[in-house]
């Protein structure tokens, strides 16, 4: 594979921290916003953040999830506690995100500690689901081998036919993990790869400084 063919130039006028409030997630839902705005398409969401995760072990993981609500002190998403993640985040509560929004030739990364959201939380949230995503919630063990794909389909098709025409209870293992940043870094990118790089730090308060790319 030819690399350097498909090698894309940034060209933007950059960002002015100096314009940039003094916290970070009033800054971060204005680019999310922009990134809804701008969206290429129904292919892309925008709300999509790599999320990496190490258990005590020293072990690394990485996936995508979605993110589901931002707060003053954090930002959520949703899984089954027992997944891969969910056992790392129980051994060692701390977590990485990256967005990433390659129309705008822009990135955000956070770093932070990790705490389940409360019941109702998590309850409140599974309830908007589409059914269907309901259901393969609670039947699925994620990150567990499974046989084969017509085990999936059997135990959810079993499931529609107990629940049918009633509420699908939130599972017992299945909710929200809110992180709460520490550092939060916002990347443009420019001409010939000197890009901007404006990270916030938390202390006692918030304090920003700009990175060499």
């Amino acid at each position: 594979m030819d690399f350097q063919a498909i090698r894309k130039e940034y060209e933007n006028k950059g960002i002015d921290e100096s314009e940039f409030p003094c916290h970070p997630l009033s800054l971060f839902r204005d680019w999310l916003e922009l990134a809804v705005n701008k969206c290429p398409g129904r292919w892309f969401e925008p709300n999509a953040m790599a999320l990496a995760t190490a258990g005590s072990d020293g072990d690394v993981s990485n996936r995508m999830v979605l993110l589901k609500d931002i707060q003053d002190h954090g930002i959520s998403f949703f899984t089954n506690y027992d997944s891969a993640k969910g056992r790392q985040l129980r051994s060692n509560p701390r977590a990485a995100v990256v967005f990433h929004w390659p129309y705008l030739g822009r990135q955000v990364r956070m770093v932070g500690t990790v705490e389940k959201t409360s019941r109702e939380v998590s309850d409140e949230y599974f309830h908007t689901r589409p059914r269907g995503s309901q259901l393969s919630a609670a039947v699925s063990e994620q990150s567990r081998e499974v046989a084969s794909r017509k085990e999936l389909d059997f135990a959810k098709a079993q499931l529609v036919e107990k629940l049918n025409g009633q509420t699908i209870p939130l599972p017992e293992n299945w909710g929200g993990y809110l992180l709460s940043p520490g550092q939060v870094e916002f990347w443009q990118g420019r001409l010939d790869r000197l890009h901007d790089r404006i990270v916030y730090r938390l202390d006692d308060q918030w304090t920003r400084v700009r990175l060499s790319p």
